[in-house]
């Protein structure tokens, strides 16, 4: 359990570090120089940063990303950023209602009992309480009728949040469908994935079988077709390709700079470099010539290998075009052949989120993949387990000293004592959570999904059910543990050990876990979006960048590249936060307001870092939602289940009538999957059928889906989203014809179009 010193220590140091941080983002983001890093968003959609000659107050950006309208979010960011701070939204709306009982009425129940005083005079329970502990529901003594307030607490938080959830399904449906029925139709509309094809027959092509079967089952609607191929070596010469001419502009940049710099003393002199291993070893040439003969090397490779690949290794997938949206989403619903194992078709992603190398991956490829994944997560939960509880040991100071003697003589000095209890167990805990999300996302690639957004979400439902399963109820109960060894260890020897005496004991010291997890929080939002808004590691790296590294344009557009939301393992990051506050809003209300700060400031920091900072790789339409909406519920239902116990070991008669609360939030959850769920899983005919005012070329739409290795390197523009941005005043506006990263390809050859 923590002290009130450790968790006073915690919050304001936290609080600390998060106003210097604010502090310090305000003055970097005022300074010209960082705009790039501070503002990219707004510079690649041709907007202009605020005016820095103006000063601008430590609140500004507050009041910006507050006043900016929904629609205007989106149309920085896009959908799936929007569905991201509706989470917060959500969650801010839950908390507050939730809030509006529990912290009035809960709270005053429990510090007038006196359950902890008599327990803590009890010789044969050895047990130890601080005064925050004295405002939870363990507080409150057996069989008392103040017990019926936090079961009425239990039904207010339930319908609180069947109600807001509702009310935010409805309103992201209906966003999505507006965003599909966009007069300017997107690319991907047009087009349907189509796996497990048949062999080909003797007498046809695999472009002759497709389109022979297409226009029999959609005639008037089916375009063409473009056939899927095997790319590993076509792309690892693509990559070695586009190196090479980054690096040969490199070298000529050196080069023009070493002009500018001869003196008599100082002759100009052509950059050279070693041909190992990151430069370390081999023989020393000149970089310029080097390259450029590699080059030249490069590109007759590469265009035998994509002729090769076009004809030889074809593969049982394709990608279909329509000539409406409404043909492709009718295709993209129905099954076209009796049995699941033969001409699978989807609606085809956004073309920057297709995994071409999954693409090919059989039916009964994915199937064994599948399990295969599931069973290494199930195994890595449980591996997790052990560093968890060590953690979990670690929450009192006797456990630190006991598993980490080197601290022992840390402990005993007062001041640092406070620290370590404050931080080290949250600490130690993000390290560990901080490894996961690199090892989930290539399980899920793993399991053969075809698109990057299908690959995340994958991911972040394996994530958070392991930091449910090992964070929140496995450090509850290994926390629990530690703490109660004393207590374990003097039933023992009493011989008054039992099933009874112990989990009267567990149920003792759960709601004291309350406090740990409200320090948990408190860290994550003080000096996580601290860290996020004042963005220092992204404008260190760029400035070093810049400053040693970069030599060309596009390594400068590379060094300030934004990125996108990080939705893994922010999403189930923010989810665990919900749950364990859902779970621990009636036993310990205390940890509503700060949950409820840390979403108040994650939609401020969030909305902020939507308009200004981030560029999505890739958009979903909004997919990320029912993932959410059904792990929201998951802890609501974490919450009835743990409330249903915890009112068993306080021997509350009425116990019985929480027992319907789990079976209605599993009958919401299924009436919300049955009346919401198939407009994300499927594109709804009457969205598409919209009146559409810009249509895309078919040639566009087919060089959208065409991977780049297989286009004429010597014809294909830069299609990267920064083009024609000027880093070094920051004041230029991006070209239209290259704010996507796909309209730049729209007129470009097409080596596969015919395959």
């Amino acid at each position: 359990m923590v002290s009130v010193s450790a968790f006073i220590t915690s919050l304001l140091t936290s609080f600390v570090i998060f106003v210097v941080l604010v502090v310090i983002f305000t003055n970097l983001s005022q300074r010209k120089s960082n705009v790039p890093v501070y503002y990219p968003a707004l510079l690649l959609k041709g907007r202009s940063p605020p005016d820095l000659n103006v000063r601008r107050t430590p609140w500004a950006w507050i009041k910006e990303a507050w006043e900016a309208k929904e629609d205007e979010v989106a149309e920085i960011a896009g959908l799936d950023a929007i569905i991201y701070i509706n989470l917060f939204t959500t969650a801010v709306k839950i908390l507050f209602w939730t809030s509006c009982f529990c912290l009035p009425v809960l709270i005053p129940l429990a510090a007038t009992d006196k359950n902890n005083k008599l327990q803590a005079a009890d010789p044969t329970k050895s047990a130890n309480f601080t005064s925050l502990d004295n405002l939870t529901m363990g507080n409150i003594q057996n069989r008392s009728d103040r017990l019926w307030a936090f079961l009425i607490g239990e039904y207010w938080l339930s319908f609180v949040t069947f109600y807001i959830l509702r009310q935010t399904y409805k309103h992201v449906t209906d966003l999505r469908a507006k965003d599909q029925s966009n007069v300017r139709a997107k690319l991907e509309q047009f087009a349907c994935l189509v796996r497990d094809i048949p062999p080909v027959p003797n007498n046809e092509s695999r472009e002759e079988q497709v389109d022979s079967f297409f226009k029999r089952v959609h005639p008037g609607t089916y375009e063409k077709s473009l056939i899927v191929t095997r790319l590993n070596k076509a792309s690892k010469l693509w990559a070695e390709l586009e190196t090479a001419k980054s690096q040969l502009a490199h070298a000529q940049a050196v080069f023009e700079q070493s002009k500018c710099k001869e003196t008599e003393g100082n002759p100009v002199s052509r950059p050279t470099h070693r041909t190992g291993k990151f430069g370390l070893y081999g023989a020393k040439v000149d970089s310029i010539d080097y390259w450029d003969k590699k080059i030249k090397e490069l590109k007759p490779k590469l265009a035998e290998e994509q002729k090769h690949v076009l004809t030889e290794e074809q593969r049982g997938t394709a990608v279909i075009f329509f000539n409406s949206r409404g043909a492709a989403a009718e295709a993209g619903h129905v099954r076209h052949y009796p049995f699941a194992d033969k001409w699978e078709v989807l609606s085809a992603p956004e073309p920057r989120a297709v995994v071409w190398e999954n693409i090919h991956v059989s039916f009964y490829q994915r199937l064994v993949r599948e399990k295969i994944v599931y069973l290494i997560t199930f195994f890595m939960v449980l591996f997790f387990m052990i560093p968890i509880a060590f953690i979990a040991g670690l929450t009192t100071l006797d456990n630190i000293t006991k598993y980490l003697p080197f601290l022992k003589f840390v402990v005993h000095i007062k001041p640092l004592q406070t620290v370590i209890q404050a931080y080290l167990p949250q600490l130690a805990l993000i390290i560990f959570l901080a490894l996961l999300p690199k090892i989930l996302l290539t399980l899920s690639k793993a399991e053969g999904l075809v698109s990057q957004d299908h690959l995340v979400r994958a991911a972040c439902g394996k994530m958070y059910y392991f930091v449910v399963f090992n964070v929140f109820i496995g450090f509850a109960i290994f926390g629990t543990l530690f703490q109660s060894a004393n207590s374990l260890k003097q039933l023992k020897q009493a011989g008054a050990i039992s099933v009874s005496s112990v989990v009267d004991m567990f149920g003792a010291k759960l709601p004291p876990n309350g406090t740990y997890f409200i320090t948990f929080v408190a860290l994550k939002f003080f000096v996580g979006y601290g860290i996020e808004l004042s963005r220092l590691v992204s404008l260190v790296i760029f400035l070093i960048k810049r400053k040693f590294l970069c030599k060309t344009e596009k390594e400068v557009r590379d060094a300030w590249a934004p990125g996108s939301f990080g939705y893994m393992p922010n999403v189930p990051n923010d989810l665990l936060i919900i749950t364990i506050t859902l779970a621990y809003s009636v036993i310990a209300p205390l940890i509503l307001p700060f949950a409820f700060a840390y979403f108040g400031i994650g939609w401020v920091v969030q909305r902020n870092q939507a308009l200004k900072v981030y560029v999505p790789d890739y958009e979903s339409g909004g997919r990320m939602w029912p993932h959410i909406h059904s792990r929201i519920l998951v802890g609501l239902f974490v919450s009835q289940i743990t409330m249903l116990g915890f009112f068993g070991v306080k021997e509350f008669p009425y116990t019985p009538l929480l027992l319907p609360l789990p079976f209605l939030t599993i009958l919401f959850a299924t009436i919300c999957h049955k009346i919401y769920y198939p407009s994300f899983k499927y594109v709804a005919i009457a969205v598409v059928s919209e009146e559409v005012r810009e249509v895309p070329t078919l040639s566009s739409v087919v060089a959208a889906f065409t991977p780049s290795c297989l286009l004429d390197p010597d014809e294909v523009n830069d299609n990267s989203k920064y083009e024609d941005v000027n880093f070094q005043d920051a004041e230029s506006e991006l070209s239209p014809g290259t704010s996507s990263g796909i309209a730049s390809l729209a007129d470009a050859p097409i080596a596969a179009a015919s395959a």
